[in-house]
């Protein structure tokens, strides 16, 4: 092995930082006479004259091999000198990166031509383990779920809210506000809801499924109230034959009043006969109950005897059912199977229009985007709303009607003084208003809110 530059004593100059100075040389540094010794012919560093000829040389020393330091800077260099530099994969020429023949590159790491191994990446490619999974299917980080979660409820977020807005485009809007004097402001919100019996927009087809007869006639069948405010919600029906005084008309029953004068008229009627200021209008056609009842999926029905009515298309057994929206309607009609006529029709009005609100605002009517998109598109077709109503107002409306049985609310007739339910029973009668109009419902009699009115 070729030595480095030796000195006088035969050692490693540039390595007395590391091993000391031997021989002479600490003998000098110690103030030591020391005589001169001839250069060693055979441990000369670099060209120079020989030494002289025949010379014995000195027994041979330990010879100190060259030690690599280690790099202590950034640049390589360490206190003995510049140092080697490691190499890395960009410096290693193109040629050694091609793959040894026979072999194929791994997870594990790779080796090319010349023996050089570049380091692999446990599950960089296809059969890899790492965070894409075995085989590369589809990641299982914990935080990759929770961000398609959060990205699905914002969708369906979007979607849910959306809907409604695009269905209220196409409704209609109802001029219904009555000129004239009308009653002061009051608290709470007091919906008049209208079920007209029009078949105007039915088909031949349907009017012979519903069974609904005259394709002229314009009476409203379903007059109802509907106050929400700061104690329980109330779901007043107005009987269809109660004498009123009609402006312009003279006497008439209140039913009639729509088909004189469409929506001001009646709404002016009802003011007027109750002191109740309405503050929203929604109308719905004779067709739009079964269609909304179809889009919910049907709701439940509770007949307390068997019936049967040719008349309304009706037969049904005694006892709870599912009834999809022929039968639904055909329920809410019929008033020929009862003692009690209109006056029991009113309450299987109110009994269907509460299963339509639990079914339009049940968990799964939400979730559910079909039933969803569904039940938002038949609202265009089967309802219009009066001028100043907004999807929100028709939301609140929705809710309110879902909240009235029960600990949350009232649902009751009008009190009347007999079956034929044409005068009101006013000794009952104005103090049901009053807890309307000053929206202290709290205060409202059982006996003066029955469901018949009787």
């Amino acid at each position: 092995m070729a030595s480095g530059p030796g000195g006088p004593d035969g050692q490693q100059e540039g390595f007395d930082w590391l091993y000391g100075k031997r021989g002479r040389d600490a003998d000098r540094d110690a103030g030591r006479d020391v005589p001169d010794e001839a250069p060693d012919p055979g441990r000369g560093s670099g060209p120079g004259p020989a030494g002289p000829a025949g010379a014995v040389p000195p027994p041979d020393r330990t010879r100190m091999m060259p030690v690599q330091p280690r790099s202590d800077s950034a640049a390589g260099q360490g206190p003995a000198g510049p140092t080697r530099e490691r190499m890395s994969a960009a410096d290693v020429p193109p040629s050694a990166l091609a793959p040894t023949p026979g072999t194929a590159p791994t997870g594990r790491g790779t080796t090319y031509g010349g023996g050089f191994r570049l380091p692999g990446r446990r599950g960089g490619g296809t059969g890899g383990t790492g965070s894409t999974g075995r085989g590369g299917g589809l990641p299982r980080s914990p935080r990759f779920w929770f961000r398609v979660v959060v990205a699905l409820l914002a969708i369906w977020l979007v979607y849910t809210v959306a809907v409604p807005f695009i269905a209220w485009n196409r409704v209609t809007e109802v001029d219904w506000q009555p000129d004239g004097e009308r009653p002061d402001g009051q608290p709470g919100t007091t919906y008049l809801l209208v079920g007209s019996d029009s078949r105007a927009d039915l088909t031949a087809k349907e009017r012979k499924e519903y069974a609904t007869g005259n394709p002229t006639s314009e009476l409203t069948d379903t007059i109802m109230l509907l106050h929400t405010g700061s104690g329980p919600n109330v779901l007043l029906s107005l009987p269809r034959d109660t004498i009123v005084d009609q402006p312009g008309f003279g006497e008439g029953k209140i039913n009639s009043a729509f088909a004189r004068g469409g929506a001001p008229l009646l709404t002016q009627v009802v003011e007027n006969e109750t002191g109740i200021r309405v503050d929203e209008y929604v109308q719905i056609g004779l067709g739009g109950l079964a269609g909304v009842v179809d889009a919910v999926g049907g709701v439940q029905i509770c007949p307390r005897e068997r019936m049967v009515d040719p008349l309304a298309g009706l037969r049904v057994r005694k006892g709870c059912q599912e009834a999809d929206g022929q039968v639904a309607l055909a329920y809410s009609r019929s008033r020929k199977q009862s003692a009690l006529g209109d006056l029991d029709r009113v309450r299987r009005q109110r009994e269907v229009v509460n299963a339509i609100g639990d079914k339009v605002l049940s968990p799964w009517s939400v979730v559910n985007p079909v039933r969803w998109w569904r039940l938002n598109g038949s609202v265009p077709k089967f309802f219009a709303f009066g001028e100043g109503m907004n999807p929100v107002d028709a939301g609140r409306w929705a809710l309110g009607m879902s909240r009235t049985t029960g600990d949350a609310g009232f649902t009751c007739t009008v009190p009347v003084t007999d079956p034929s339910a044409t005068t009101w029973d006013d000794d009952r009668a104005d103090p049901l208003f009053s807890a309307i109009i000053e929206d202290d419902t709290d205060a409202i009699r059982r006996r003066d809110c029955t469901p018949t009115g009787l």
